[in-house]
């Protein structure tokens, strides 16, 4: 298996963070990536440094109007007076304001309330360069699947920071900027693969992924999350939303091993059902019963039954790192998910 990351990474180091009407210090950090690392080298993988996404490669499926919001809204922000350490939009255009007018908004201010869905994506000055760094992680595992034509194909990690899965083709939200599993299965497509499945194992809703992929039947999306009515994102991830090839999972609060493994093993026919061509896995662990902001109560060996399941399906498959905020345990997490995916291939 090869891995992938890029130290860019390290210049985003978002502050900001608002839970309960309380500003406190955000979860989505650099150490992350750094216990991540020590999970790959603890099994022997040395991740490759890949290049950054270009404009073109990200146009496949972000807007150019969010891109260019993207790239400049921190310099932009910083112009302004008294102005803060990051872009936090205050104010987020409603239904009835667009209903009423045509005009695009031009203030950095304006704009950061259309391209930002929540308080939980902070723009710092290096968050651009960082975002599309991750999304060229995601790129190069994508391109390890696509080299093989068979079942039993190429397989490849791919260290994500930040992560994607919340990200909408023009909007930003819970730590994501850029779809970066999203532009994987887009990139898998694109090289020939006629179908892909993306199985989505964070313990929060892959809604940017859905709402990327909601009119399409070439590329099937399943999630298994916590409950969202009690659960970022909130709105959406429910099961009754099923789109041209969707599937959701919501599992109620508390679940452990036993529940959260069916809901895989549903999902895992659901895939084989789609007979897709590769296999995209946005890899979150903060479905661990150690997460800090935890729904659900999945244990060590329950990420490396998860890994063995999602094995066994023996496609080409790039892994994206999505969530989980536990430091200490993040490396861990990953080695096991990792190992148990290396023994069942």
């Amino acid at each position: 298996m090869k891995a992938f990351h890029h130290p860019d990474e390290a210049l985003h180091a978002p502050r900001f963070f608002l839970t309960r009407g309380t500003v406190r210090s955000n979860f989505e950090i650099p150490a992350r990536a750094a216990s991540l690392r020590a999970g790959l080298d603890a099994l022997g993988l040395a991740p490759e440094t890949t290049k950054p996404a270009t404009r073109e490669e990200l146009l496949r499926l972000n807007t150019p109007d969010y891109l260019d919001f993207l790239e400049h809204a921190a310099a932009q922000w910083a112009g302004m007076p008294e102005a803060g350490l990051e872009v936090v939009a205050n104010m987020h255009p409603t239904p009835e304001m667009l209903a009423q007018t045509q005009r695009k908004p031009a203030h950095v201010i304006s704009r950061a309330g259309m391209h930002m869905a929540d308080t939980a994506c902070p723009i710092g000055p290096g968050t651009w360069t960082a975002a599309i760094s991750a999304a060229g992680c995601a790129l190069a595992a994508a391109d390890v699947a696509a080299q093989s034509s068979d079942r039993g194909g190429g397989t490849a990690y791919a260290l994500c920071r930040p992560p994607g899965h919340h990200a909408y083709a023009s909007r930003a939200g819970g730590h994501c900027y850029v779809n970066n599993s999203a532009l994987a299965a887009q990139r898998l497509r694109d090289s020939g693969a006629a179908r892909v499945a993306v199985l989505d194992i964070d313990s929060h809703h892959g809604n940017g992924t859905q709402g990327i992929f909601w009119d399409r039947d070439d590329v099937l999306t399943v999630s298994i999350h916590g409950d969202p009515s009690r659960y970022y994102p909130w709105y959406v991830g429910f099961a009754e939303e099923t789109g041209a090839a969707n599937l959701n999972l919501p599992q109620e609060f508390g679940t452990g091993d036993e529940g959260w493994l069916a809901a895989l093993d549903t999902a895992i026919a659901a895939v084989e059902k789609f007979r897709p061509d590769a296999l995209v896995v946005p890899l979150g662990f903060d479905a661990s019963e150690f997460e800090p902001l935890a729904s659900l109560k999945v244990t060590q060996d329950g990420f490396a039954r998860a890994g063995a399941a999602i094995g066994r399906l023996k496609l080409p498959t790039a892994i994206c790192q999505e969530g989980g905020y536990n430091v200490d345990l993040l490396g861990t997490l990953l080695q096991r998910f990792l190992t148990g995916f290396g023994e069942a291939k």
